[in-house]
């Protein structure tokens, strides 16, 4: 999953993205106001599964940011962050178009289990188990398994791994799987996805079974039955 985190505390907002990526693997953004995350979302409208969105920032403030958004038909999840605990304000958030509401100061636990919430919500159609072939993959414990040999992978081999079967007999290229698993930190033009892919090949073919993950040259990968 990839997120957003629009927070002017910038010291609080590289701690809960240290907390998300190293605790969750998630790929995670910062952004310090309300015109650079209006600019960054309408560009990437389709890259991000959910926004953290503090109420007060300088300048254009988070409910500005939220209005913004949602008349051009943004339907990202967005949590609100604020330090206003009223009734009142709650509902004028919610009503905006916010999909969830956290007090500060607040758990990382507490966050991380809104998150998890918010994102369930659109994904409620997918199966929680993926198959393809004889590989098997459990979103709900993270295991992996050919035939009956479990396969231990990284966060990052499991997350390119279940966007594959995901998408399977589509082809999927180098920056969509850049894009949809690594922040805007990261340098795109490295050979990190390829990296990736050759060691879950690896992985995967360690069963003493053949190689399923397609390369169409010049394109990407594929999943092909």
């Amino acid at each position: 999953m990839r997120l957003l985190i629009v927070e002017d505390d910038e010291k609080l907002a590289l701690s809960i993205k240290k907390y998300l990526e190293t605790a969750n693997g998630y790929a995670v953004d910062c952004l310090y106001d309300g015109e650079s995350a209006m600019k960054r979302i309408e560009l990437y409208k389709n890259e991000y599964d959910l926004i953290i969105l503090d109420w007060m920032l300088p300048g254009t403030d988070g409910l500005d940011v939220l209005k913004n958004i949602r008349e051009q038909n943004i339907m990202t999840p967005v949590l609100m962050l604020t330090a206003k605990d009223t009734v009142s304000e709650k509902t004028i958030g919610l009503n905006n178009g916010a999909d969830d509401y956290l007090v500060k100061p607040f758990s990382p636990e507490e966050l991380i289990a809104r998150i998890k919430a918010l994102l369930r919500r659109p994904q409620q159609a997918l199966p929680a188990k993926l198959a393809f072939k004889d590989l098997t993959l459990d979103t709900a414990s993270r295991k992996v398994t050919r035939g009956n040999k479990e396969i231990k992978l990284t966060m990052k081999e499991y997350e390119l791994l279940e966007y594959l079967m995901r998408n399977i007999n589509r082809v999927v290229n180098r920056e969509q799987l850049f894009d949809h698993l690594w922040d805007f930190v990261c340098n795109s033009m490295s050979n990190v996805v390829d990296v990736h892919i050759n060691n879950l090949r690896k992985k995967i073919k360690s069963t003493g079974k053949s190689n399923i993950i397609e390369t169409i040259r010049g394109v990407g990968y594929t999943l092909r039955k």
